[in-house]
């Protein structure tokens, strides 16, 4: 039997730990948050992003099927490659 999608989706965010990442995340009600961090770790059900927010260093944390319905999206801040799906 073949891996789900979410499988992919984890593999392909673990592949990408310790770049550097852009972040856009809908909040709902037309509001979305952009920042710039570093993908610092996964974990099983969600992975983190490390943001310097005005001097302080906060940790954002993501499930794997926001990047699946594209609550979040995250981009490589090299070539702009899309995580995910």
């Amino acid at each position: 039997m073949g891996e789900n999608v979410l499988d992919e989706i984890k593999k392909e965010v673990k592949s990408f730990v310790g770049h550097r990442v852009s972040v856009k995340a809908n909040r709902g009600r037309r509001k979305a948050v952009e920042k710039e961090g570093i993908l610092e770790k996964t974990h099983k059900n969600v992975f983190v992003v490390r943001i310097k927010d005005h001097n302080q260093i906060r940790r954002l944390s993501y499930t794997y099927a926001d990047l699946l319905t594209d609550d979040v999206v995250i981009k490589t801040q090299d070539d702009e490659v899309k995580i995910g799906i």
